[in-house]
């Protein structure tokens, strides 16, 4: 019994210092891969096969481990970089004639953030999906945590939604009004994913237990879009936000926009057509309750167009699965009858982790007018890293 024993001893001694000898040749980075040194353990009888199987399994869930404990990755380089990025892939049915059912690639975004001092930092991303493109390139001096200065191309100052990044929205879509009066698919100057180049001041004040009672932005844009000049005219388009937050999770404040559509034909002699737009947003975020909502006017030209919409959301498993619903209105002529579109939009995420979740919707459109069956399903998965 006294040699078994002292047998099992010598066995577990022996797979210790192999196991300690294994991780001393990692960190001095020796050239040889972890395979080829297991192999080189079990040839010399150091250790037997199914404890250099064991070995590995357990390397590999401590990887694994390692790696899903951990929100962000660095790359190497010069200065410390972060490169992140996400994709999501929809699928969606629709009941309209003429549209088909379908995959397609939403959105697939790199994203490079950097900082070169303690003030200074950077970021650019592009979006490979469809035509690849630049979305953000803009460098900002951040003085203190009540001024600050961004230069380049980045998301106009201006409504609650059109700031949430795509990849954090509760909904597939952004809402009617959004999208056709904060620079995206349905506005007169075009999709700009709610971006412009121009240069921006804002910051937070009055902090209370590191909340900021008051947040503002002010910016200039040249109004033309993302990834050109500026070749209109020299009128520029400036834009303002001011939020206030006098309670955890409540924010509620307002913003405005005045410029000029440069792609249409002008009506003021060297200013193209005019583009106003004034929005209002109110916000509630509990710990599985959330409540949101905005009011947004634009003027374009002669035409008045005005929208709002109101979506609330309840985590029925904390922070994985999450029901919502929204009501959505946009109003495209205020001035025409009978061209009212509402949206009710229902459905749930599932997030998996911090990285990867699952969304599905459906919409129920309604229009003043004549009845269009028009109704569609959303279903998207995206993933991140």
């Amino acid at each position: 019994m006294a040699v078994h024993l002292f047998t099992k001893l010598v066995d577990i001694m022996k797979l210790v210092f192999s196991f300690s000898l294994f991780l001393l040749i990692l960190a001095d980075s020796f050239s040889q891969s972890t395979n080829d040194i297991l192999n080189l353990l079990i040839s010399n009888k150091t250790i037997s096969q199914s404890q250099a199987d064991s070995i590995r399994a357990e390397a590999a869930l401590s990887q694994q481990q390692a790696d899903a404990s951990r929100k962000s990755f660095f790359i190497t380089a010069a200065r410390q970089m972060q490169l992140t990025g996400y994709s999501q892939v929809r699928y969606q049915t629709f009941q309209e004639s003429g549209k088909h059912n379908g995959f397609d690639i939403r959105r697939a975004r790199v994203d490079l953030k950097g900082s070169v001092t303690p003030y200074f930092s950077y970021r650019l991303q592009a979006d490979l999906a469809n035509v690849p493109k630049l979305i953000d390139a803009y460098g900002e001096i951040k003085l203190a945590n009540f001024f600050s200065i961004t230069a380049g191309q980045f998301k106009i100052p201006f409504s609650m939604e059109n700031l949430t990044s795509s990849n954090k929205l509760e909904m597939i879509d952004r809402s009617q009004v959004v999208e056709a009066l904060v620079a995206r698919s349905k506005d007169v100057i075009g999709n700009q994913n709610g971006r412009d180049i121009g240069i921006q001041i804002g910051g937070s004040l009055l902090k209370i237990k590191d909340i900021p009672l008051v947040e503002y932005r002010f910016g200039v844009f040249n109004g033309s879009g993302i990834n050109v000049a500026d070749t209109a005219n020299s009128s520029k388009d400036i834009v303002g936000r001011l939020i206030f937050t006098p309670l955890k999770g409540l924010t509620f404040g307002g913003g405005f926009y005045k410029g000029w559509d440069k792609a249409i034909k002008p009506d003021v002699p060297g200013k193209s057509q005019t583009r106003n737009r004034t929005g209002f947003e109110l916000g509630y975020v509990l710990s599985r309750f959330s409540l949101r909502g905005e009011y947004i006017t634009g003027k374009d030209g002669k035409t008045n167009r005005a929208g709002w919409y109101i979506q609330a959301g309840y985590f029925v498993i904390p922070q994985k699965l999450q029901v919502l619903g929204k009501y959505d209105v946009y109003d495209p002529n205020t001035s025409t009858p009978n061209n009212i579109s509402t949206n009710y939009v229902f459905g749930a995420n599932y997030n998996f982790n911090n990285w990867s979740r699952l969304q599905a919707f459906y919409t129920i459109r309604q229009e003043e007018g004549p009845a269009v069956k028009n109704d569609f399903f959303s279903i998207q998965y995206q993933i991140g890293f």
